[in-house]
């Protein structure tokens, strides 16, 4: 009896999640997606800057794969009739979901801010922000993540006459050791970013942001690039989601609440054995998508799953294309003090980089990156 696998989704996990599950036995695979191309997002931040990136087609990333590709947005998921619905109208029946629609930046919470910020979280947002930046002279990113101190650096390194500023509300690299923060403070100095630190943004407007105590900071264009959203679909469906509305999954990537879906990437809410949920990464997502399917492929067989085991290795910050930033971490992420900087660390995310897409030619390459 043929299995019917339909994934949500075709980002970094998503893709993953198909290309495996159609190499097993008596299976059947349809890889949902809104869009026939395959986004790099942990690059758009280098697409918003100016540089060209180049183009992958899903089609031609699954041909020959045994991998159905139906260019649709779902719209729903029909828990009870086991079938996704999709805005053509089409319903498609599974015996397995498997759930990887990924994540966006939250434009909604600040007010302005969907209207007069632009993101690097999107490909179709990130191509409107490069637009708005031919034009702009003062950029103001908001966000002290890995998003914003890659956007915030990437910009000042391409396009030196920009005037880039970064706002907070924290301390600028405060997961980061002694080290990895010294070297971060000499990069925005040398690259000549403004930065604003222990910031709250209240309000964005077409002429800059309003911090929470009244302040005008003018700008020409803002980047948004702190907090998330996730699609509502799993939470509409009747799947047990968290606050954040990201599907909740046991150790091995399966719902809580509905045994025949399985939830990857930024969102499902991933926990370590210990309980700490992973950070959205591609670090994660990737080892995670590769678990969901041994697991549901297993069951399917009759035998018991073994449950994710994960450890953090490093995080890796681009700052520009000639400097980086490694900072190694311990298994639970706290950070140790060994670092790798400059054009070794800019070289070393470059190979991760280039991993996190290879692997989607090879999903069952090891990805603990």
């Amino acid at each position: 009896m043929t299995t019917r696998i339909v994934v949500l989704g075709g980002g970094y996990s998503g893709q993953i999640a198909a290309r495996l599950a159609a190499r097993a036995k008596d299976v059947s695979v349809t890889l949902v997606n809104d869009r026939d191309r395959f986004v790099e997002r942990v690059r758009l931040h280098q697409f918003a800057a100016g540089q060209d990136l180049r183009e992958h087609s899903l089609a031609d990333l699954v041909a020959g794969t045994g991998v159905r590709l139906v260019v649709d947005r779902a719209t729903a998921i029909d828990t009870g009739d086991r079938a996704v619905v999709l805005a053509g109208g089409e319903r498609l029946p599974y015996d397995t979901l498997v759930y990887a629609l990924g994540s966006r930046m939250d434009l909604e919470s600040v007010p302005g801010a969907a209207e007069h910020a632009g993101t690097v979280a999107v490909a179709e947002e990130a191509e409107r922000l490069r637009a708005r930046l031919r034009d702009g002279d003062v950029v103001t990113v908001v966000g002290g993540g890995l998003t914003g101190i890659e956007a915030a650096t990437e910009l000042a390194e391409q396009r030196p006459e920009l005037k880039v500023r970064l706002v907070t509300a924290g301390a600028l690299g405060a997961a980061l050791s002694e080290k990895g923060r010294r070297h971060l403070r000499r990069t925005f100095t040398r690259l000549g970013i403004e930065l604003r630190e222990e910031v709250n943004v209240g309000e964005v407007r077409a002429d800059g942001v309003v911090l929470a105590g009244g302040e005008h900071v003018p700008s020409d264009v803002v980047v948004w690039t702190t907090g998330f959203t996730v699609p509502s679909l799993a939470g509409e469906a009747g799947l047990a989601v968290d606050g954040h509305g990201r599907m909740v999954v046991d150790e091995t990537m399966r719902s809580t609440s509905h045994p025949d879906v399985y939830g990857v990437g930024d969102a499902a809410a991933v926990r370590r054995q210990n309980g700490q949920e992973l950070r959205m990464a591609c670090a994660t997502g990737l080892p995670a998508a590769q678990q969901a399917i041994r697991a549901l492929l297993a069951r399917r067989d009759g035998k018991d799953p073994k449950p994710f085991r994960f450890r953090y290795v490093n995080q890796c910050i681009s700052l520009g294309r000639r400097d980086g930033l490694v900072q190694f971490v311990n298994a639970d992420d706290e950070p140790k003090e060994a670092v790798l900087t400059g054009r070794v660390a800019a070289l070393y995310k470059e190979t991760v980089v280039r991993a996190a897409l290879q692997v989607q030619r090879h999903p069952s390459i090891p990805t603990s990156f």
